[in-house]
């Protein structure tokens, strides 16, 4: 018997609940206990396995203060579509990052940034920063280039 695998967007929309979930510092348990359900529950419902009604999403995003267009959204303009998701590995990759520690705290200071214009100057700036970091083709990075990299 092979294993279901979840919708795309149910697993993003759980994605979303998770991480407003761990932003708010709230436990499973506690937000269970809130909507009525078994943390149990909502595991399933942050991984994607369990679809969330709209009630209960309702509910959810009511306990999470947010509106329910929040789980949907992928930034402020656009409602969620299912192009560029990839694979279910894509998104737990996704959801893995902005869970950790680093990724909660790079999302909060990121949400205190109220200038546009400031907000995409970081963006622009970690594009940079990550495209300066894949390898060049036929190039070994050595301890002294990174030494030079600092000295720049």
């Amino acid at each position: 018997m092979s294993a279901k695998v979840p919708n795309p967007i149910d697993a993003y929309v759980g994605s979303r609940v998770r991480t407003r979930r761990l932003m708010l510092g709230m436990s499973q348990e506690r937000l269970a206990e809130q909507i009525g359900v078994t943390f149990q529950q909502v595991q399933k419902y942050e991984k994607g396995t369990n679809r969330i009604g709209a009630s209960r999403l309702q509910a959810i995003a009511s306990v999470l203060a947010v509106q329910v267009a929040f789980f949907f959204q992928q930034d402020n303009s656009q409602p969620l579509n299912t192009d560029g998701l990839g694979a279910i590995n894509g998104l737990e990759d996704l959801s893995e990052f902005l869970t950790s520690k680093e990724g909660l705290n790079l999302n909060k200071a990121f949400m205190k940034i109220n200038d546009p214009s400031i907000r995409q100057s970081v963006l622009t700036l970690i594009k940079s920063l990550a495209n300066a970091s894949e390898p060049v083709a036929g190039h070994v990075p050595r301890a002294a280039d990174a030494a030079i990299g600092l000295r720049n």
